[in-house]
């Protein structure tokens, strides 16, 4: 665990090094929970952005892309249950004066003990090696039975509870787990309030005649009012979808895990619009088709896992999350939900607007009902960081930091290195920069050692160092040096832009 908890570090310490994340506001001390996205993390941003919408709208005829507003009607989130219901349970410590999220204390202390599950099953493999059955060991070892039965019944009180909003259970929870403050080691809490998530502000050019609104918690309402819109626009058939990557807002009690839970976060969504009766099949459809877009990208398998929900939420029925095993261990990374017709239907009850559709096969109108695929583009970012930051010792001894990076979603896809500042050799680099800028996003540099140069460009994920010498400016070929295997060969300067397009090309499915 310690481990685990020292490479989150190292990440979270790298990101800033070398121009992935910034803590917004630095120089003011920063503002919680808040964060920049710099020269290095834009372009990775940007990358997973345009692998997802490529995916997803080029890649399906039956799915169309929009960008709604940040502000919306008022009207919006009361018909979709925001303005009464998007709260969460709010606990402070009286003697530390911090403020926590009630379920949260509660699922960290779950967590611990999962975390002295998962350390005895790793002694116990070591110590059987090969012949270790994992899922025996769980099943009869006394111990761990114990554990995992306490775990079963602190989430069935902690969830019964949520799901009745009953707050004086979860206090009650608290109190009898002994779950104490982090930062004062008191058990000396409040009661449990609900705390709203929106952030609110006004609209008007007089204060007093100003109407309130909000930030968009989520980026869904906005596809749902311009479903009509975009189907009789686009003559749209059923089943058809909606794409969207936006920016939302939470005002998150506990914001925490560095990019993992944000208060300004972007978000990549699609509607899919189906008829009334076949949403669970569309619903495993997208199941498989979402989990075989992030294999796609060639992070082991084991790093994912479904998670099916059993308590579902209001407007859905069936949800199934996408979790992704971050330093932290396994979060939600992306949902998959069968939302029915509640948006629909709400916001057709709220605006006094049809939203129908007549299904011509049917001869008939209906409301359609919805599933949605929703992936939190900073998670995703994070997720690339994690499985990407290595450390390796080389046969000489010598370590290096390594961002084994998908090279279809690396910042930097070449690095164009002439071996020295003479003779020529900027020149001719510079050639060969100017060459491949039109396809490719590349960087130049002369400066240093070719070897620490190298290690720069290791650090930040490019996949391809290319190394300008004085044989090519006899022979037109350079050495081109691959990140991963760090194996070098010699090529002909032509075949570089087909040589790179190789390496960045990707089957979605």
């Amino acid at each position: 665990m310690q481990n685990n908890e020292d490479k989150f570090k190292k990440i979270i310490a790298h990101a800033k090094e070398y121009g992935f994340v910034f803590q917004s506001s630095e120089i003011y001390d920063g503002l919680s929970a808040v964060y920049d996205y710099a020269q290095n993390g834009v372009e990775l941003k940007n990358n997973i952005k345009n692998y997802w919408w490529k995916s997803m709208v080029q890649m399906n005829e039956n799915i169309v892309g929009i960008d709604s507003a940040i502000f919306m009607h008022p009207t919006v989130w009361k018909a979709s249950g925001h303005l009464g219901a998007f709260n969460d349970p709010m606990i402070d410590n009286k003697d530390s004066k911090k403020r926590y999220r009630a379920d949260v204390l509660v699922e960290d202390y779950m967590a611990k003990i999962e975390a002295k599950i998962n350390k005895d099953i790793s002694k116990a493999r070591k110590r059987f090696g090969e012949a270790f059955d994992e899922n025996e060991f769980r099943t009869t070892n006394g111990r761990i039975k114990d554990r995992q039965s306490k775990i079963e019944s602190i989430s069935g009180r902690l969830y019964g509870a949520m799901e009745a909003e009953d707050l004086k259970a979860i206090k009650t929870l608290i109190e009898d787990l002994e779950i104490v403050c982090p930062v004062s080691g008191s058990k000396n809490w409040t009661d449990v309030r609900q705390f709203n998530l929106m952030f609110s502000t006004q609209m008007g050019s007089v204060s007093e005649d100003a109407d309130e609104i909000y930030l968009r918690p989520e980026t869904a309402q906005g596809i749902f009012v311009n479903y009509l819109n975009v189907q009789k626009t686009g003559r749209m058939k059923i089943p058809f979808g909606i794409a969207q990557i936006g920016k939302a807002f939470r005002n998150e009690i506990v914001a925490r895990q560095f990019i993992f839970r944000m208060r300004e976060f972007e978000q990549m969504e699609m509607q899919f619009f189906v008829r009334p009766g076949e949403e669970l099949k569309w619903f495993e459809h997208w199941k498989k088709r979402r989990i075989a877009w992030h294999k796609a990208l060639g992070i082991p398998e084991e790093n994912y896992r479904f998670h099916d929900h059993e308590k579902l939420a209001h407007y859905a029925n069936a949800a199934s999350d996408i979790e992704y095993q971050f330093p932290f261990g396994f979060k939600e990374l992306e949902g998959i939900h069968s939302r029915t017709d509640f948006d629909l239907s709400a916001h057709q009850k709220f605006s006094n607007k049809k939203l129908q559709y007549f299904d011509p096969e049917l001869n008939k109108s209906y409301v359609p009902y919805v599933i949605e695929t929703s992936i939190g583009l900073d998670r995703m970012f994070l997720s690339i960081l994690s499985y990407a930051y290595k450390e390796e010792k080389l046969i000489d001894g010598s370590m290096r930091v390594v961002l084994a990076i998908p090279p279809v979603l690396a910042p930097v896809k070449a690095a164009i290195l002439p071996l020295t500042k003479k003779d020529g050799l900027p020149e001719k680099a510079r050639e060969v920069m100017n060459t491949l800028k039109q396809d490719y996003l590349c960087q130049y540099d002369e400066k240093d050692a070719i070897g620490k140069r190298y290690r720069r460009q290791d650090a930040i994920g490019t996949p391809y160092c290319i190394t300008v010498d004085h044989q090519s400016l006899k022979d037109n070929t350079v050495t081109i040096r691959d990140r991963d295997s760090m194996q070098q060969e010699r090529i002909d300067i032509s075949k570089l832009s087909e040589i790179i397009k190789e390496k960045l090309s990707i089957k979605f499915y």
